[in-house]
């Protein structure tokens, strides 16, 4: 089956067909989804009422809607989707475990942990506008202290096996969530209930600033990430053939890793340590890429459809009561982890 292949400049792609199908397929229901999620609601609005208020042609009460609380709120969930699943292709790749997820290994608590005490120590919200700005350094705090800690911790003999990073990583991730508990009991009843709706997962309430935090810090790590393909190709073979494939094993690891935390961190800022997306969202993209490794773009792709459905199910299963988004994709994560575990078994890698 012959690949279809782009050049721009110095940079070819090269895509199998059904990967491009793939793609553009997750592209144009990731795109459905942002449609679905603004128009439908307690106060349903038509699709043409939708893309009049998005093109600012739009008036009166579904004006409003539109870009007071639903475009921000699915546009959020789209950044913060792609966001873990990116995250979750490059910690799953690059330690070769499909447990290796931000959201098990305490990246995501690092990040949730740092944002708590930000929100504790600086008296904000992490939803509220003009207050959001203190949460995403907290957060990327966090989560680079967590990894870096991690990554020490499971060095042994010059290298990194991911079944150890994996186990290092969930001990970490029952120490701070001890230590998220503690913050939460010394605070007043205020600062801490609004701590423990973001530690959720939720994304109410997200308005442009979300969506501008969450899309500039994908322009920056996008193409820092996409930069370094080849890199994150070759690291899914054992690191004997990496080596010989040319490329310096350590520092390519560290600097995947640094990004995918960064990643990590960007989207628990924004809508808490949301669970499941960065777990599922790789290995669903590889079963409809057919591909042997991890594709990078369609995982990205396939988190953000995953937290735009799991999104409008919190919305509107149980409506007029909306349930926060991480309710529901813990709900999916249970059942899949048992199943990663059981297959883990059958092929003699759990341990």
């Amino acid at each position: 089956m012959r690949s279809l292949r782009a050049e721009l400049g110095p940079v070819g792609i090269r895509l199998r067909p059904r990967v491009a199908v793939a793609l553009a397929a997750l592209a144009a229901v990731a795109f459905a989804g942002v449609i679905a999620s603004v128009s439908l609601g307690t106060y349903a609005i038509p699709v043409p009422d939708v893309l009049s208020a998005v093109l600012g042609t739009g008036s009166g009460s579904a004006d409003l809607i539109v870009h007071q609380l639903r475009l921000p709120r699915a546009l959020t969930a789209l950044l913060v989707g792609a966001a873990f699943g990116l995250a979750g292709a490059v910690y799953q790749a690059v330690t070769r475990n499909p447990l290796a997820s931000p959201d098990l290994i305490g990246i995501s608590a690092g990040a949730g942990a740092g944002a708590v005490a930000s929100i504790l120590i600086g008296g904000v919200t992490a939803a509220g506008a003009g207050t959001f700005g203190a949460v995403p350094f907290g957060a990327l705090a966090g989560a680079l202290i967590t990894a870096t800690a991690i990554y020490l911790l499971a060095w042994r003999d010059g290298t990194v096996t991911g079944y150890r990073f994996v186990l290092v990583g969930i001990a970490a991730n029952g120490a701070l969530a001890a230590l998220t508990r503690w913050m939460l009991a010394r605070a007043d009843i205020d600062q801490a209930s609004r701590a423990m709706v973001w530690l959720t997962g939720s994304l109410n309430g997200r308005g442009y600033d979300h969506v501008r935090w969450a899309g500039y810090a994908l322009l920056v790590l996008v193409p820092l990430v996409l930069a370094l393909a080849r890199s994150y190709q070759l690291l899914q073979f054992d690191d004997d053939t990496a080596l010989g494939l040319g490329i310096r094993i350590g520092r390519a690891r560290i600097a995947l890793l640094v990004l995918a935390t960064c990643l990590a961190a960007l989207a628990t800022a924004a809508a808490g340590p949301v669970a499941f997306i960065a777990l599922g969202a790789p290995q669903i993209a590889r079963r409809l890429t057919g591909t042997a490794g991890i594709p990078l773009v369609a995982s990205g792709l396939t988190g953000a459809v995953l937290l735009l459905g799991a999104d409008l199910a919190a919305r509107l299963v149980f409506s007029p009561t909306e349930l926060p988004v991480g309710i529901v994709t813990g709900a999916l994560g249970a059942p899949y982890l048992l199943l990663l575990l059981a297959r883990a078994n059958r092929a003699g890698k759990g341990g």
